[in-house]
């Protein structure tokens, strides 16, 4: 073997080598370029869905809008999550909804949400997300507003209440004030 070749096949050898011994560059999308992707997300749903409630309490009361949070705010979800490939639905500590449960990754993040906005953090700037087994989540806190308490609040009118017993017999979604966390957008990235 020639000196030529000798060198050759060491220097093979240890490009070999440096290539199996460096990491792999990651493909992955940095947290921040995924939570610039969410954001637009969870406005979308909720420009959607605040028009549909308040046409729903002009047209039938507060009462009338239950319905609106029942049907219509999961079509949202599912016509979103439809048009972005993004995993989109609202969670709750206190939920109504059964489907508005959260998972274990969602309890840590709206308990988190509650300490943070405890400790002084201001509801709206409460967001989460993070990389979890290999797909992004995201989560944006939903702060209550004076409208809220017409069916969130402590003093509910009869028909709201009758209308609440109705649809959510297991209802723990009342007792809220102004300025609480009643629940969360949680989106989760497409795979």
């Amino acid at each position: 073997m020639s000196v030529k070749t000798s060198l050759i096949a060491i220097l093979a050898g240890s490009l070999a080598v440096s290539a199996i011994a460096e990491p792999q560059q990651s493909t992955q999308p940095s947290a921040a370029e995924m939570q610039a992707q969410a954001l637009p997300i969870v406005k979308r749903f909720g420009a959607t869905l605040k028009p549909q409630l308040q046409a729903a309490v002009k047209s039938g009361g507060f009462a009338h809008a239950i319905n609106v949070c029942a049907d219509i705010a999961p079509a949202i979800a599912a016509q979103i999550s439809q048009d972005t490939g993004w995993t989109v639905k609202r969670v709750s500590l206190k939920a109504r909804n059964p489907n508005a449960v959260p998972d274990a990754y969602e309890r840590g993040v709206l308990e988190d949400f509650e300490r943070r906005k405890a400790e002084g953090e201001a509801v709206a700037a409460l967001n989460d997300g993070q990389w979890q087994d290999g797909r992004y989540r995201f989560m944006k806190a939903q702060g209550v507003e004076g409208l809220c308490l017409n069916c969130h609040g402590s003093n509910l009118a009869p028909p709201v209440v009758k209308a609440l017993s109705e649809r959510y017999p297991q209802d723990r979604a009342t007792g809220y004030a102004v300025g609480d966390i009643r629940g969360a957008i949680s989106l989760i990235a497409p795979e």
